[in-house]
């Protein structure tokens, strides 16, 4: 099992000791990662020990700031949503003469570009609203389908069989994937600064360009992924905003370990730890949306691009 299986099945096992799923779905949905039942059993045991055992804190904490926490009330809707802009949907050259599926929104007068890089459940509707979101704050946007190869997210018709097409999928591809998309922006938004955003598993992912060297980023922002094990950030320039939950033990436990190879490659960097909030909270479709954590979250992220990318 990859870093990436490993975190999927986590992350499945966490959400049925939570309540967000039923034992008997969660062991479904482990099936389709391809874990047999007993380990599967085994697993949702060890998930739920663990969660006996954490005391997560709900005192926020930002490196490199002096505020720190979560602020402010909750948003009447969610953060950047009022102005974002329609995305479109595109195809781009991928590797090996394949072809890739993504989303584009284009800013009338752009600052810099983002890549968006999506949840285990594929390209959803969120995600293009993310992307356009970010062109609504003047930061063309493009989002990558890394179900392209599958047939795109909107062919599976099972959320939970999306995201094990996405654990069966190599890193490698994951990364070279990510990269022609790097590609498609730099050459939408020409002498423009690019950065990449992911969240959960996209989070994981944007650790994971970090640590595979992508010296076209000026600027990162990964939500609450985890940090490769034994990783290394080379060859990159990128200034990174690492953004996490209070209560997200889980990812939470490896952002000593980035924080360390982000200071042993020198770059610049801060993390932001939001009060009260969980794995996935900037996610207004899902059930651990915290409004006000994205609100402060989603300021951050636009702040730092101001500073490293316009």
């Amino acid at each position: 099992m990859t870093p990436l299986q490993r975190y999927i099945a986590e992350e499945i096992a966490t959400d049925h000791v939570e309540g967000l799923l039923s034992r008997r779905e969660a062991l479904r949905r482990l099936g389709l990662l391809g874990m047999g039942t007993p380990a599967a059993v085994a697993l949702l045991a060890a998930c739920g020990e663990s969660a006996e055992q954490s005391a997560p804190t709900t005192t926020a904490a930002a490196s490199g700031s002096p505020t720190g926490g979560a602020s402010g009330s909750p948003a009447a809707a969610p953060p950047g949503k009022a102005t974002a802009l329609q995305p479109t949907a595109i195809t781009l050259p991928g590797p090996e003469g394949r072809t890739l599926q993504a989303a584009w929104a284009e800013a009338p007068q752009p600052k810099g570009g983002v890549l968006v890089i999506h949840e285990n459940k594929g390209l959803t509707d969120h995600i293009r609203s993310v992307t356009g979101r970010f062109a609504g704050v003047g930061y063309s946007a493009l989002a990558v389908d890394l179900l392209s190869e599958e047939g795109g997210t909107a062919s599976f018709t099972d959320e939970a069989a999306a995201t094990a097409a996405l654990s069966k999928i190599p890193q490698d591809r994951f990364v070279a994937d990510l990269r022609a998309g790097l590609a498609e922006l730099g050459e939408r938004v020409p002498g423009k600064k690019l950065g990449a955003t992911g969240f959960c598993f996209g989070g994981g992912l944007t650790w994971l360009l970090l640590t595979s060297g992508t010296p076209e980023l000026a600027a990162a922002t990964p939500f609450y992924g985890p940090f490769p094990d034994g990783g290394q950030v080379t060859g990159s320039k990128a200034a990174v905003l690492a953004i996490y939950g209070a209560l997200d033990a889980r990812v939470d436990a490896s952002r000593a370990a980035a924080e360390a190879a982000l200071d042993k490659a020198g770059l610049t960097h801060e993390s932001f730890v939001a009060d009260n909030a969980d794995h996935a909270f900037f996610n207004d479709t899902g059930p651990r949306y915290q409004p006000t954590a994205a609100a402060e979250a989603w300021r951050r992220v636009i702040d730092w691009y101001g500073r490293y990318l316009a």
